[in-house]
């Protein structure tokens, strides 16, 4: 189309998560208050299977629900959702059954907030995510983050939700589609593409020839419009996560139910990845994340049932492939790509659904109204360029601080070429100051040119991805590095061993002190305000 012609339509490839959140968000961001801005269609294939597994989400899923007008009780009842307050990481350090929690909340003393650093001087009696936030503890009692009354506990807590990925998805198509969202259950056979290089019209295989202003491909690993047809390049870097397999388990509270529902995602580190434990409403979902190249399927299986124990041992398994990178630009003339088609990183802190809502919010925000896309383009692929690779260095992080020795695994992630250099530079300057909310600005690779801002015929600055710590601020950082003993074995040296105990902030032992008779346990709330079944405990 030409840069003066308005964009009037948009065609989703691809259901699934991405495909039906793309669709929702953008119908509801763009639709609202009785305007038309864009006609939205979802072609999906009855051929290819979702890929489903139960998902833990981050905060960030809030924002898509409220724009999208989803009442958080009814979306819990579809989804099977259960409440997560935090992510409980197990034997990353030593194998030796420690564990530390990477919280949503913490409290923040001012003007200036010194947690880390006191705690670092202290004996380090309390871990370091108890002294500053509540939900640790509430976790490890599997209290639910709200009551079942009026609340009255004082500032709310942050939370997401664990959910069925496939459930999400059909609730989604539900509200998309009786809002106007035209939804085609077809198999694509051909792409057309105009003179200009932009893709014009899908062609199925039930005949139908379906032409739009703007193409978004949720196709998955396929990438079907993006890289099938566009020829966009995948930036592997399996060099920094080596994991690239997924071996997944059900777990029915039918067969086996523990008594209780954690308000939490369990990650556990086992021999060659680390396993994942996300509690529903009706099951437990189980995942082995692992490197192929250091464990095969059978032994992961073997593993892992073995790891969960004997009521596992007859329960059917599946694998998933993948491959963590990036597309060189998700952004690519009239199409974008969202989901697995843009990207892939390990779901060690749940953002799997994250860089999908992420990329339905950015596109809603650089919606192209008119056909001169190229700058909006831009600006969106640095944006999501910028996020990837801030995921992907907090992810690696989590490898690279280990102590384990144990397997070959442990012993290969921990070596300096599986650390990128941005990583690097961060614990480099980290040794020599404590983090803190500045040390997210604009950074340079090391070594990296200082370019010029801006080129012909392109407005913004050209500069490769940095780490902006826009999702993962200081707050994110301290809890797995202290959880991680970073910097430890420096403190104790210089501060001796007469160090004073680890201090709570008496807001916290306040709210701890109030939480029994508040806070019901997270089961009690599910079966009394959305009406979970009372399963007999194992």
């Amino acid at each position: 189309m030409s840069p003066a012609e308005r964009v009037r339509s948009v065609v989703i490839v691809g259901g699934g998560s991405a495909g039906w959140m793309a669709a929702a968000y953008l119908d509801a961001a763009l639709n609202r208050g009785g305007r038309k801005v864009a006609e939205i269609s979802l072609v999906e294939s009855p051929d290819v299977p979702r890929i489903g597994v139960g998902e833990a989400t981050i905060p960030s899923i809030n924002h898509i629900l409220a724009v999208i007008g989803i009442d958080e009780r009814d979306f819990m009842r579809r989804v099977d959702g259960t409440f997560k307050q935090s992510i409980k990481f197990v034997n990353w350090l030593h194998n030796r059954g420690e564990h530390y929690y990477h919280a949503f909340g913490r409290y923040k003393p001012t003007p200036i907030d010194d947690s880390g650093p006191r705690w670092l001087r202290s004996n380090r009696s309390i871990p370091f995510m108890q002294t500053v936030s509540a939900q640790p503890l509430l976790c490890e009692h599997n209290l639910a983050p709200k009551m079942l009354g009026k609340w009255d506990f004082g500032a709310r807590l942050t939370y997401a939700f664990h959910m069925n990925a496939l459930s999400f998805a059909d609730y989604l198509c539900e509200i998309a589609t009786a809002r106007g969202v035209k939804h085609y259950m077809d198999h694509v056979v051909d792409i057309e593409m105009a003179e200009n290089g932009d893709i014009d019209v899908l062609k199925t295989r039930n005949g139908e020839q379906i032409h739009a202003d703007l193409f978004v491909d949720c196709t998955g690993f396929a990438a079907l419009l993006i890289e099938k047809k566009l020829g966009v390049k995948w930036v592997d870097c399996s060099q920094w996560l080596l994991c690239d397999r997924a071996l997944t388990i059900n777990i029915p509270y039918s067969h086996h139910y523990l008594g209780f529902v954690r308000p939490y995602t369990t990650a556990t580190a086992l021999s060659a990845g680390w396993v994942w434990d996300i509690p529903l409403q009706n099951r437990r979902a189980l995942g082995y994340v692992h490197s192929s190249a250091f464990l095969s399927e059978e032994q992961a299986e073997e593993e892992l049932r073995a790891f969960e124990g004997q009521h596992a041992k007859d329960l059917s398994s599946r694998v998933v492939h993948f491959k963590v990178g990036m597309r060189e630009k998700a952004w690519v003339r009239n199409c974008v790509a969202i989901g697995l088609a843009s990207s892939f990183i390990e779901p060690l802190e749940s953002t799997g659904l994250y860089l999908s809502d992420l990329a339905a919010v950015m596109l809603a925000e650089h919606f192209p109204y008119h056909g001169d896309m190229a700058p909006l383009a831009y600006r969106f692929n640095r944006i999501m360029a910028n996020r990837f690779y801030e995921i992907l260095d907090f992810i690696n992080m989590h490898y690279c601080l280990t102590r384990r020795e144990d397997s070959d695994f442990w012993r290969e992630v921990r070596r300096p070429e599986r650390i990128h250099d941005r990583l690097k530079a961060k614990l480099e300057f980290w040794n020599r100051k404590p983090v803190s909310e500045f040390d997210f600005e604009d950074q340079f690779l090391p070594g990296q040119p200082d370019t010029p801002l801006g080129s012909a015929g392109m407005p913004g600055d050209h500069r490769p991805p940095i780490d902006t710590g826009k999702l993962f601020t200081r707050s994110s950082y301290e809890a797995v590095m202290y959880g991680m003993d970073f910097m430890g074995d420096e403190y104790r040296e210089r501060y001796g061993d007469d160090r004073p105990p680890s201090a709570v902030h008496r807001r916290i032992v306040e709210r701890l002190a109030m939480a029994p008779g508040k806070l019901p346990p997270h089961d009690v709330w599910l079966k009394q305000v959305l009406g979970m079944p009372d399963y007999p405990r194992a």
